[in-house]
């Protein structure tokens, strides 16, 4: 792909476009930037450019008009005038307007393109903006990039560690001008990457398209989960009374319903992102090695491990919300009263249960232990907070105190349900309660767990993850292939 050649090669494109003259070539004056467009975002890029010790020149149709968004310092003129004194030329303007540039052909030739706009669609053409424009204007050297840097990230940058580090993706079929973009790109405090040839941009170009492509698969088992735990609670609690009593117990659905729900599907999720590091191992441990692939459908449950973590962050939290509202209930004080009648009305002074007491006691207390460990486990997938831990401290939080968190948690569930899994009258329609249906999933993990952690199951699995396969796949030769790794499980 590096010996893709265009029609036309700049005039200096061994001239650095940097303010210090990297590379050998001194430059007492400032370096000039061109920009056509005078959008938001050559207003931005403007800005940044200025910051970092280049002069700018903006090309408009209206130059008077444009001149009142931009700072002083930079000079708006006419596309003419922009293109004929600036080398590198950043194109600010969208694919349809492409072709007002027509008429500055000549002026275009041996100039470095930088194209930057993006599509309304993915795939919206049948090519990429960046080489429709190579196309218009064969003798120029079109490079994508930029695309991706939103106009408020130009402004401010990245300013300190709690910002994500922004990356920008850079291709062309020239080396050298695409070299110099990344080394633009460096000065401006961007991390470049580069893509290779400009049959690259179209992908690049939909980068910007994407949206929460991690986060489909969680969110649709989430609201899935929701879903069915949601229904069974409201056949059991409420259909089941007005079948059999003709009791209503409809107010039951804003708040009670959907507080059964909330915990079952946050116990279920956290389940989901340790049983797939699980399935993971015992792959490896079947085939003997670690370095055949994982099927495409592990590799995507690993790869979408934090987003569970989060959501099952996410509904553990407003499970909270929701149990600390319950008592505000008007229907729990009408409870209350009638409670305290009877037992007026039955001349019981004392109803003190000393079991029911260190139940409840004992529920509550594992319930904050396992928000605090889930608030942990949440707190460290920030970047700025993951990027100061070495790799072993990250993977005892995420996977040690993540199993305990999932530990502590089925506690919770467990005294939460107590004797009641062995009583009738719960297993309405003859089905199961929501904690009973909770507990699966959680045990299994648990139980998978422990069967890992035997000596003889758990020092062949260290060998393996260090490199040691059985013999039949050495003479077969079976590549190494990348894939998530199941041993530095993260949660979040």
């Amino acid at each position: 792909m590096e010996s893709i050649t265009m029609l036309g090669s700049p005039k200096n494109l061994s001239e650095t476009f940097l303010p210090n003259g990297v590379n050998g070539i001194k430059d007492n004056s400032k370096t000039t930037i061109g920009i056509i467009g005078s959008g938001d975002f050559a207003k931005s890029l403007a800005i940044r450019l200025i910051r970092c010790g280049y002069h700018v020149i903006v090309g408009s149709r209206n130059p008077k008009f444009a001149a009142e968004f931009f700072p002083h310092v930079v000079d708006i003129t006419y596309h003419e005038d922009a293109v004929a004194k600036a080398n590198l030329i950043f194109v600010a303007i969208h694919r349809q307007h492409y072709s007002s540039l027509w008429d500055l052909k000549r002026l275009l030739a041996g100039k470095i393109l930088v194209d930057v706009s993006n599509n309304m669609k993915v795939n919206q053409y049948p090519e990429s903006n960046a080489e429709y424009l190579q196309s218009l204007f064969p003798e120029a050297i079109v490079v994508k990039g930029f695309n991706v840097i939103s106009a408020w990230a130009l402004q401010l940058g990245p300013k300190d560690a709690s910002r994500q580090v922004c990356y920008v993706y850079i291709c062309s079929n020239s080396v050298q001008a695409r070299q110099q973009v990344i080394e633009l790109t460096r000065q401006l405090n961007f991390i470049p990457f580069d893509s290779g040839a400009l049959s690259a941009a179209k992908e690049i170009e939909n980068l910007p398209l994407r949206l929460f492509t991690l986060w489909k698969g969680p969110v649709v088992v989430a609201v899935s989960l929701a879903t069915f735990f949601f229904i069974y609670s409201f056949i059991r609690d409420v259909i089941h009374p007005y079948v059999r009593n003709q009791q209503s117990d409809f107010y039951k659905i804003p708040i009670e319903i959907v507080n059964k729900t909330l915990p079952v599907v946050a116990i279920t999720l956290l389940s989901l992102v340790y049983l797939s590091g699980l399935l993971a191992a015992a792959y490896q441990l079947y085939y003997g090695t670690k370095y055949k692939r994982f099927p495409p459908w592990l590799e995507n449950w690993l790869e979408c491990r934090k987003q569970l973590g989060l959501l099952s962050f996410f509904f553990t939290t407003v499970h909270v919300a929701y149990s600390l509202c319950l008592p505000m209930r008007r229907s729990e004080r009408y409870l209350f009263l009638n409670m305290a009648y009877q037992q007026v009305h039955a001349s019981v002074e004392n109803s003190w249960n000393e079991e029911e007491v260190w139940r409840i006691e004992m529920y509550v207390s594992f319930g904050i232990m396992s928000l605090g460990l889930l608030s942990l486990l949440a707190v460290t997938s920030i970047p700025s907070v993951s990027q100061s831990l070495n790799w072993r401290e990250f993977s005892f939080i995420q996977s040690t105190l993540g199993y305990v968190a999932l530990l502590i948690s089925t506690f919770h569930v467990l005294i939460y349900g107590w004797k009641r899994a062995f009583e009738e009258e719960y297993y309405r329609f003859y089905t199961p309660p929501n904690f009973i249906l909770a507990l699966v999933l959680p045990c299994t993990v648990i139980l998978g767990k422990i069967i890992l952690l035997l000596p003889c199951i758990s020092r062949k699995l260290k060998r393996i993850r260090r490199g040691w396969e059985k013999s039949q796949f050495m003479e077969d030769g079976i590549g190494t292939a990348s894939y998530p790794s199941p041993e530095r499980i993260t949660v979040m």
